[in-house]
């Protein structure tokens, strides 16, 4: 008598149903927590780092290099920390406005505009960092120039939506600085250092379990082929684009820069028009965005603020970019046909 084992199934190239499931489960769990470890020291070191200069007073120093523009958003002083903080890292912004959030000293709406103006920064660093590094050389001036240019928007309506919702619905007294102990910046390292650790302990938890559950949701989803179960063909042949840049549509949607660098040549050779490039790329936007925010965004946010106020801001942030690339691509579509 035989007895088979998992290794005997391997090596036919077949496993029982049952085996094949467990195994698919905890090599996503596996991925999940690798994935969860990575993130969450950064996070831990970003909640550290944030509390230990806001318990030193730092923070209340370095204010004044955005304070007019959150002071005309009626937001609080701190936000103006947050906002500068963000130029680096959106991310250890955003810790810091959700630790202020735990302890009562920013409201919900506080918390959501001062979170959705540290979107803004990376709009205008990845200008530098990609577009004129990337996306320009490999489309041209005119293509390159009109994608920046459209991702520069995207970061100046967020900035004005601000500014709107913050007149409207924050009180002026709300843009005072918020109180601060006279002795925070006398205190020692060690003693802000501890201080820091206490401040966080709550938080960092929270922020790990949530982050874990949406990472595995997103990894089970991806791995059934639900988020990439859109299929753009039907879009493109509706917007009349030539059939050749379907391949780099679909590609972009996985992968901007693949995608840019196939479409590139294309617009070089005169295979496709400046206009019909631009469609191109606006329809993959379309398709790109909503699919980054579920893998990449929400996660990220949820941990940070909690689902209610994590899915707002990313559905908010997400309707924001879209609503342009529509717009844009309206125009394109009245200039072409």
């Amino acid at each position: 008598m035989r007895i088979w084992g998992v290794g005997s199934f391997i090596r036919f190239g077949t496993l029982p149903e049952g085996i094949n499931e467990e195994l698919r489960m905890h090599n996503l769990l596996l991925e999940t927590l690798n994935t969860t470890v990575f993130t969450m020291t950064t996070v831990f070191l970003m909640l550290f780092l944030t509390g230990l200069m806001m318990e030193m007073g730092v923070f209340q120093r370095m204010s004044f290099l955005a304070k007019p523009l959150v002071s005309i958003s009626h937001l609080p002083s701190v936000s103006a920390s947050s906002l500068v903080i963000s130029l680096g890292s959106a991310l250890a912004a955003n810790t810091m406005i959700a630790r202020l959030r735990e302890e009562g000293s920013l409201s919900e709406r506080q918390t959501f505009l001062s979170a959705l103006m540290n979107s803004v920064p990376v709009y205008f660093r990845e200008f530098f960092t990609y577009q004129l590094a990337f996306v320009i050389p490999v489309l041209g001036i005119f293509v390159g120039g009109v994608y920046a240019a459209v991702a520069i928007a995207t970061g100046l309506i967020k900035l004005l939506l601000v500014v709107i919702l913050g007149r409207a619905y924050l009180s002026r007294e709300s843009s005072l600085p918020l109180e601060v102990d006279e002795t925070q910046a006398k205190k020692g390292v060690i003693e802000a250092a501890k201080k820091s650790l206490q401040g966080q302990t709550r938080i960092f938890f929270r922020i790990s379990t949530l982050y874990f559950f949406m990472t595995f949701l997103v990894l089970y989803l991806s791995s059934n082929g639900i988020l990439q179960s859109m299929n753009a063909l039907p879009i493109a042949q509706i917007f009349q684009v030539p059939s050749e840049t379907v391949v780099p549509l679909t590609i972009y949607v996985a992968s901007p820069k693949a995608g840019i660098t196939l479409l590139g040549p294309m617009i070089q050779n005169g295979s496709i028009s400046e206009t019909k490039a631009l469609i191109v790329l606006m329809l993959g936007s379309l398709f790109m965005l909503p699919a980054y925010a579920v893998r990449s965004l929400i996660p990220n946010y949820t941990s940070v603020f909690g689902m209610r106020l994590g899915l707002s801001l990313v559905l908010t942030s997400t309707a924001i970019s879209v609503l342009v690339r529509l717009m844009v691509l309206a125009a394109l579509m009245i200039v072409l046909y």
